[in-house]
């Protein structure tokens, strides 16, 4: 079974290394990079814009450009939250937590060199788990119904007061905020609109890109407006400045592992996205941590682990997506409609029906993440050097582009209003001391936690022993329940310390 199965690896490498598949390759993975970088920008409107160009492309060479696309936009992503505090990726949100105080002291350059060494290495856990776990992975995607995803969705939930570097009852007040603008639009089920106030614009919901951009970068720009200063006036960057010394790489690679294995458990269940691995890989690794009051100042272990839970979630995530044509999230759902573009029926004979297509595009991942190490080790210092752009030159450009790019992605001016709206939203948030991260994880988990809420409550009529019904439901329970007593005790006890008797 292995032999053949590195048999198959070997096809697939002499499909990918073919000098047109090669160039496509290197092609999609520089243009991801770039447009990463870009803010308002990501690759759902990179592969949206560029998918009519691969109607003409073999099917092979079409999904492995678009696959370089995507996962070359995730670093490109994780440079702009590091460097500017601009999450053009809303899965990067969380790494503006820890990359931008990193940068602001300094470190930013080795904080780019620890999120290449965590996406490199999950990346290449990932593709491992792709090739040799596949069939055990599909199967345990099925075993998450409804109610699963469900407890899982509500753990992720909770634990999104963890993130807060202060009062956790802040962090909660924050999450019921997210879970609000989350349900504006029209319901699914019944196809009323709510909390709309009878805008048509909203039918659709809050649009998710300008709610991320809005409370992390336009809410920075506008707290710093009056800051006429070079960013990094006082750094002295040289090459060297990349490579984190050793006490950095042992602080960093528990935390990459744990990542891995967060995005991997992510990856092979359908329906979640990439933000919601982020904020969990983020909590479990605060919650473990001996010194969690150091993340949110610049905690290695907040980029490292977060960056590995993305990077191995987007490889795992073509599992389902390619052997079940379940995808799950947006650009999944692009890179499935490639494949029926081209033909290709994803599902379960897939792999024996087109293993050129599979096994290429497995082998094209390893390459691709090499070629991404090898651009960004000259490019990662062109992109310190923007820190030596004034901010009243910055300031503009960036906010420029941020319009153009929410603008682009759906051709409304409604959605810049609402990058306006979260900005000033998020300055106020933040002025007052409030974390605005919290607010990103209740919009994305909530709508999901009511789909699955009511699915559940559906399919068992009602009964809510459904949530308790199988083991790995009533486990995330009672660990959402553990952790929401926990805190309380947490509370309980600042507000009433025990008294120390006079002696």
């Amino acid at each position: 079974m292995i032999g053949q199965t590195l048999d198959a690896l070997g096809q697939g490498f002499h499909v990918a290394l073919q000098w047109h598949n090669l160039g496509w390759s290197f092609a999609g993975v520089l243009i991801g990079n770039l447009i990463g970088v870009l803010p308002g920008m990501g690759p759902l409107s990179a592969i949206s814009l560029l998918l009519p160009l691969t109607y003409a492309m073999d099917p092979v060479t079409a999904i492995l450009m678009l696959s370089g696309i995507f996962y070359g936009s995730q670093y490109g992503g994780a440079i702009s939250a590091i460097l500017l505090n601009l999450p053009c990726h809303p899965p990067h949100a969380v790494t503006c937590l820890d990359g931008y105080p990193m940068t602001r002291a300094g470190k930013g350059a080795k904080a780019l060199g620890i999120t290449m060494l965590a996406s490199f290495f999950a990346a290449s856990v990932g593709i491992v788990i792709m090739i040799f776990a596949s069939p055990w992975l599909v199967r345990a995607a099925f075993a998450f119904g409804p109610a699963e995803l469900f407890a899982i969705m509500l753990l992720g939930l909770v634990a999104g007061g963890t993130l807060s570097t202060g009062s956790a009852l802040k962090g909660v007040c924050m999450t019921v905020i997210g879970l609000l603008l989350g349900v504006v639009g029209t319901d699914v089920n019944s196809g009323v609109q709510r909390l709309t106030f009878g805008m048509t614009d909203l039918s659709d919901g809050v649009e998710l890109v300008a709610l991320a951009l809005g409370l992390f970068g336009v809410a920075d720009f506008l707290r710093n407006a009056g800051t006429m200063h070079t960013t990094g006036s006082s750094l002295d960057i040289r090459w060297r400045d990349m490579r984190p010394s050793l006490s950095e790489l042992k602080a960093s690679f528990m935390p990459m592992v744990r990542g891995t294995g967060v995005g991997v458990l992510f990856g092979a269940m359908p329906g979640t996205g990439p933000t919601i691995t982020t904020f969990i890989a983020y909590a479990l690794e605060k919650r473990i941590s001996r010194t969690p009051h150091r993340f949110g100042h610049g905690a290695f272990e907040g980029v490292a682990s977060p960056e590995a839970s993305t990077h191995a979630k987007i490889q795992v995530d073509f599992i389902p997506t390619m052997s079940l044509g379940i995808p799950g999230e947006p650009v999944m759902a692009l890179m499935l409609g490639a494949l029926l573009i081209h033909g290709i029926q994803p599902g379960p004979q897939l792999i024996s029906q087109h293993a050129d297509v599979f096994w290429g595009l497995i082998a094209s991942f390893w390459i691709g993440n090499v070629l991404l190490v090898l651009l960004n080790v000259p490019l990662i210092h062109v992109w310190v050097r923007l820190l030596k752009v004034p901010y009243r030159l910055l300031f503009p450009t960036a906010l420029f582009c941020i319009c153009t790019g929410v603008y682009s992605a759906n051709n409304s001016l409604f959605a810049v209003g609402e990058v306006l709206v979260f900005g000033l939203m998020g300055a106020v948030f933040v002025a007052l001391d409030f974390p605005v991260a919290p607010i990103l994880l209740g919009f994305v988990l909530g709508p999901m936690v009511e789909e699955n809420f009511r699915r559940a409550l559906l399919m068992s009529q009602g009964d809510l022993g459904v949530f308790a019904s199988t083991p790995v439901a009533a486990s995330l329970i009672a660990a959402t329940a553990t952790l929401i007593i926990v805190q309380l005790g947490l509370a309980l006890r600042r507000q009433y310390p025990k008294r120390i008797p006079a002696a």
